[in-house]
C-alpha cells in the first residue's frame, strides 16, 4: 500500500508569475532575473539558471505592478529546496524554493 504524503507546508500556495530580481545567494551578489513559479506568505518558488545552495543566505526583490506606481518588496531568506527542471525548460533547469523570513518594502 502506498503511503499518503503530508503536506508540510504553513501558508497557501498562489501560482503567480510575478517578477523577481536575484540579488545575494550564498553570501555572493548577484545579478539574475526571473518570474516567481508560485508565493505564499513564508516563501517563494522561481526557476533558475544556476543551481544553488541548500540552506544558503538569499536576497531577492518581488515587483508587485498593478497600478501606475509598482511595489517593490526586498526580501530575506533561506533556499530550501532545489529540483531539476530540466525536462520543463532547459533555459532555467532548476526550480529553486526559498523562504521569506523578513521583507521591506522598497520606494521606487
Amino acid at each position: 500500500m502506498a503511503e499518503k504524503s503530508v503536506e508540510k507546508r504553513k501558508a497557501k500556495r498562489f501560482p503567480i508569475n510575478l517578477p523577481v530580481q536575484i540579488s545575494v545567494v550564498g553570501g555572493k551578489r548577484v545579478a539574475r532575473v526571473t518570474k516567481t513559479s508560485n508565493i505564499s506568505s513564508g516563501g517563494v518558488c522561481f526557476p533558475s539558471a544556476k543551481e544553488v545552495k541548500i540552506g544558503g543566505k538569499i536576497e531577492f526583490s518581488i515587483t508587485l505592478a498593478d497600478g501606475a506606481i509598482p511595489v517593490q518588496i526586498h526580501c530575506f531568506g533561506r533556499v530550501l529546496r532545489i529540483e531539476d527542471s530540466a525536462d520543463c525548460n532547459s533555459e532555467m533547469p532548476y526550480q529553486v524554493t526559498a523562504t521569506i523570513e523578513r521583507y521591506k518594502f522598497v520606494r521606487p
